[in-house]
């Protein structure tokens, strides 16, 4: 038996839309890391960018859950001596809850070129409107 490998122009992307109020942040970006690779297709192939184009409306609303709001803390280097910023998740994502959704997903997935690729298939908005109606995009109910 052959394996199927799945080719860029064979592949037919959707646009699906996840609202993330109320949900907790890992769970919700994990599902929407798997739908942006394309492991919940029948074609996945782990060198091809499979996946299908998310949009999450509510990121300001996403729940963390325990002390983590307040432990867990964002960090990023200046790369210059002593230079690291270290933010409290309650800060982060009262100031830019996109980015705070946004990290979540990009360091779930692979690491390189494919990831990058696949990042870019990922929309993040603070409040429950979108500008991306023209694509019609199926309203996506994630398990949790």
């Amino acid at each position: 038996m052959k394996s199927y490998i799945a080719k860029p122009q064979d592949i037919k992307r959707k646009w699906y839309v996840v609202d993330a109020a109320g949900k907790p942040l890992g769970r919700v970006a994990s599902q929407v890391a798997s739908i942006l690779r394309g492991k919940n297709k029948p074609i996945f192939t782990p060198h091809v960018d499979t996946g299908d184009f998310v949009i999450v409306i509510n990121a300001e609303k996403v729940v963390l859950t325990g002390k983590k709001l307040d432990q867990k803390l964002l960090r990023h280097h200046s790369l210059y001596a002593g230079g690291l910023k270290e933010t409290p998740y309650r800060e982060a994502l009262a100031k830019k809850p996109e980015f705070v959704f946004g990290e979540a997903v990009r360091r779930m997935l692979p690491k390189g070129v494919l990831g990058r690729q696949m990042f870019k298939k990922l929309r993040v908005y603070k409040g429950s409107e979108h500008n991306h109606e023209a694509q019609k995009p199926e309203v996506l109910e994630l398990r949790y």
